[in-house]
């Protein structure tokens, strides 16, 4: 009896000292194994669960909490007892959650009120309901933002520049989706019936990720497909009204139709997507039709045997054809290209384009037992441009793109992400000449919880070279330096404070580049009477975005909204934009003889100049919400935003381009903006409503309003402007059903007051226009 005694005195410590916990984590939704997710005690031990879900544990002592974190689930955290047998359910990502958790601001997930940048979450609710059918659309509507034909600005960061370059860098999953040749967003080929939300990051961000990011981000993610299949298709067609002004009426009926679907299943370690997409659009401007097919999908493979490593493929091939026109024929025959849509006519500036876009994105993930991510992600990005109307316009731009990211938690809310990134361009054009360049960056940026404050700190390191042409990313040492450094560098740091549960303060200050583009240096066409010219000797962008802001959350039920007030200052320098002048070269004489080669009106023109330092300050204040209080769902999206963007350059020749030049404000910028868009949901039936408005466009290129020689470019410009100097607002309507569970249908009108209003200078907007919709989710 003694001897059974003392084994038990001696094997009691051991039972203290080791207590197991058996747990299986399972999908909510599906009650399927959730595979592969991250649970960490806070004791410190790491482990994953495994194929059926299954995890163990030998912990010391009790209570002891788990913590849960997945790609593919929302984190949670459980508190445990007891030692025994545990069954946790985890929310998948997919599933609607108030607490946005978004990944750009600093490459790993974060809820949007510990961000330490202004930023806006578009979820596809509102793009499904009011109709979308071009990202460009839904960006045009968040607040600070606005679309200026096929041009994204963030708060003022971007004019007008021919579609030529970008400071808004465009991403889908995490990788730039930016043409080689032109440099610039093609808007249509993102794959929005795959997307899971949009995030519109505003302020320099070009630590992180790279030249293209002065102005800001919208990245694009993909859903995540779980064990639960899901099924969804969109079918909607629309008609163009005709305008009130009876010059712009054409006599046949307009319409656009779109149809697309999307599918994705996780089956045990094997998970998919797949979507189609199909767009025809006759266009309210004679010859500027669209149609366009797209299939996108993406598939992945987790290794049960290396827990923690993912292999997958993405893919995106897209097909078009899209014209396009700049010169309009006068301003009451505004909706016609000059010369007529008749591109067999040599006078018509319409011009047609068949394209098509190819993206392969192979990529590896791993997640270790030390709290370490790796991520390996590559594309390749062809964009494919063959002009109808005139083949010295067409070209062929290859990207490829490779990116390392490793990410590391120390715990105590200590995490650092680093990595290095390699970009490949080549150009093949007969409107460019053929071109290449390389772009190496090596990067880092550490995130430090103290107390309420969280610090950010983050340097990238940049080298650019284009062609034989010198370096771009050089740097001297010094102010009086002669020593110069290959590659440039940049600075971020942010701090928030978290002054109560609800209300989040914040600074921050982050700089941004922006190499030249192939277009920007070599482009050498005309239009119309409109002529385009190279300047090889262009300079980087650069500048700095700084912020200073609070959050403040409210919650009634489960309606949870978010109000926003924020000022800012963006400053940059070397600022590029298309300059009118005489750009004869420098062996050319310039001559009054028409037969010369040095004709002075050959060589009058646009092209592009490191013209500008310019200086934005504003304010915006804007309110997000998403919830239901009682019966009623709630969804909003409201912002108001105040603009000072003025022009720092001296230069009076500079200044004699203004179309006003008593003032010194940007051309091509507004100070005022509004955005609203507010959608009720009651039990069955939801209404909408949509606002947009933008200031009066004070200052423009000169040239456009005055002509050259008695020649005038956009015929009748000036007095349309004389006559439309207020400014625009714009509104839209949309009521839906929900039949069942899996059917709705929808009736939407934009536009709703028939409103005449223009963008770019020449570019009047659609007019009201129908639109009748049936979604189907399974």
């Amino acid at each position: 009896m003694k001897q059974y005694l003392l084994l038990l005195i001696l094997c009691f410590p051991v039972v203290l000292l080791s207590q197991n916990i058996n747990g299986v984590l399972v999908d909510k939704e599906t009650n399927m194994p959730a595979i592969g997710v991250e649970i960490t005690t806070s004791e410190g031990q790491t482990t994953f669960s495994g194929t059926q879900g299954e995890f163990t544990f030998d912990v010391k002592s009790f209570p002891v909490t788990l913590r849960f974190e997945s790609d593919d689930y929302q984190s949670d955290s459980l508190k445990v007892f007891s030692a025994g047998a545990v069954k946790f359910p985890l929310k998948p990502q997919t599933s609607q959650n108030l607490e946005n958790v978004v990944v750009t601001a600093s490459r790993r997930g974060q809820k949007v009120e510990e961000v330490p940048i202004s930023m806006e979450v578009l979820k596809p609710t509102l793009i499904d309901n009011k109709g979308i059918t071009n990202i460009e659309q839904a960006l045009d509507q968040t607040p600070g933002v606005y679309s200026m034909d096929g041009q994204i600005s963030i708060r003022g960061g971007s004019g007008f520049s021919y579609g030529a370059g970008s400071r808004v860098l465009l991403l889908w999953n995490d990788i730039p989706m930016i043409s080689a040749d032109a440099g610039d967003a093609k808007w249509n080929t993102v794959p929005m019936e795959l997307s899971s939300k949009i995030e519109v990051i505003k302020g320099a961000s070009s630590v992180l990720y790279g030249s293209g990011a002065l102005n800001g981000i919208i990245a694009v993610s993909e859903i995540i497909p779980t064990e639960k299949p899901y099924y969804r298709a969109k079918l909607q067609a629309g008609i163009y009204d005709k305008p009130q002004r009876a010059s712009l009426q054409r006599n046949k009926t307009l319409m656009f139709q779109l149809a697309e679907f999307a599918h994705g299943q996780k089956k045990g370690n094997f998970f998919y997507n797949i979507a189609l997409n199909l767009f025809n659009d006759q266009g309210y401007r004679e010859g500027e039709i669209e149609k366009r097919a797209r299939i996108t999908g993406s598939f992945g493979y987790n290794f049960p045997k290396v827990r923690g490593l993912q292999a997958g493929l993405g893919y995106s091939l897209h097909f078009q054809q899209v014209g396009n026109f700049l010169i309009w024929e006068s301003d009451s025959l505004a909706y016609r290209p000059q010369g007529g849509a008749d591109i067999s006519v040599p006078g018509s500036s319409l011009s047609v384009m068949n394209g098509m876009r190819l993206m392969i994105d192979p990529y590896l993930k791993y997640v270790g037992k030390n709290k370490m991510k790796h991520s390996l992600k590559t594309r390749f990005y062809s964009v494919n441009n063959q002009s109808v109307s005139n083949s010295s316009q067409s070209s062929l731009g290859n990207t490829y793109y490779v990116d390392y990211l490793m990410q590391k938690d120390f715990g105590h809310d200590f995490n650092l992400s680093a990595g290095a990134t390699y970009t490949r361009t080549q150009v093949f054009s007969n409107l460019y000449g053929d071109h290449h360049s390389d772009n190496a960056a090596m990067y880092a940026q550490l995130d430090k919880k103290l107390g309420r404050f969280t610090l950010t700190g983050g340097m990238r390191v940049e080298y650019f070279k284009q062609d034989s042409s010198p370096i771009d990313s050089y740097m001297y040492l010094g102010k009086d330096s002669s020593f110069q450094m290959p590659v440039y560098p940049i600075f971020r740091a942010a701090v928030t404070y978290k002054a109560t549960e609800s209300t989040t303060i914040r600074a921050s200050f982050g700089q941004g580049v922006r190499y030249p583009a192939t277009s920007e240096r070599f482009v050498s066409t005309s239009v119309g009477a409109l002529n385009l010219f190279p300047n090889p000797n262009l300079k980087r962008e650069e500048g700095y975005a700084g912020e200073i802001g609070v959050k403040q959350v409210f919650k009634i039920g489960s309606w949870k909204g978010m109000l926003d007030l924020a000022g800012f200052i963006n400053q940059y320098k070397n600022m590029t934009e298309f300059t009118f002048g005489v750009w004869n070269p420098d062996n050319i004489t310039l001559s009054l003889d028409p037969n010369s080669e040095g004709y002075f009106i050959k060589w009058i023109g646009f092209r592009a100049e490191n013209a500008e330092e310019a200086r934005i300050l504003g304010g915006e204040l804007s309110f997000a919400s998403e919830g239901k209080i009682g019966e009623v769902t709630l969804r909003t999206l409201v912002g108001y935003t105040y603009l000072n963007p003025v022009s720092l350059n001296k230069d009076s020749s500079y200044r004699s381009n203004f179309s006003d030049t008593t003032t010194n404000l940007l051309k091509y910028r507004f100070n005022h903006m509004a955005k609203a868009d507010v959608e009720v949901e009651y039990r069955k039936f939801s209404v909408g409503f949509s606002l947009r408005y933008n200031s009066y466009m004070k200052n423009i290129d000169r040239i456009f309003e005055d002509g050259l020689l008695g020649i005038e470019i956009l015929k009748g410009l000036k007095s349309y402007r004389r006559e439309h100097h207020t400014g625009a607002i714009v509104f839209d309507a949309r009521i839906g059903y929900e039949i069942n569970e899996h059917f709705r249908v929808g009736l939407m009108v934009n536009n709703l007051l028939n409103a005449e209003y223009m963008g770019r200078p020449g570019d009047i907007q659609a007019p009201r226009s129908f639109m009748a919709q049936l979604q189907l989710k399974f």
